[in-house]
């Protein structure tokens, strides 16, 4: 395994992980109440945040496990990068316009930060799950 699948890998399960325990913080302050009332804003930071500082630190303690890997990003390792985000990069459009009309209709803030938060989340699952099953097979040829 290439040290930038190793990469994809360990973003993909910061982000699940990440936003599992954002979903269940804020489900948690609801306690049975509606959605909307919940403080949301600090469990959403701190997530985020936390799924940044967790990646580093997996990554760098990937580097320590094995400090003779390899890390050079050849051409295979760049075009298989640009394919998972272009794959990945739907949900962000998805999710902009999603809050475009949510914003637009009124909605509450709430909704409007969650479905964002979901579209970038989702992004990044997909964009790390398609770079992971073209490292275990091969690039797609058009």
């Amino acid at each position: 395994m290439t040290h930038v699948e190793k990469r994809a890998w360990i973003r993909l399960v910061v982000a699940v992980l990440a936003y599992a325990a954002y979903v269940v913080a804020v489900l948690r302050r609801a306690g049975g109440g509606p959605l909307p009332e919940v403080p949301y804003t600090a469990a959403l930071l701190w997530s985020v945040g936390g799924a940044i500082a967790a990646s580093i630190v997996a990554e760098i303690g990937m580097a320590i496990v094995r400090p003779g890997a390899s890390r050079v990003v050849d051409v295979r390792d760049r075009e298989i990068g640009r394919l998972g985000d272009h794959a990945g990069q739907a949900f962000v459009v998805i999710g902009a316009v999603a809050a475009m009309l949510m914003a637009m209709a009124g909605w509450d803030r709430f909704w409007i930060a969650n479905v964002v938060y979901l579209c970038f989340v989702l992004s990044a699952i997909l964009g790390g799950i398609t770079k992971i099953i073209v490292y275990r097979r091969s690039l797609p040829e058009w």
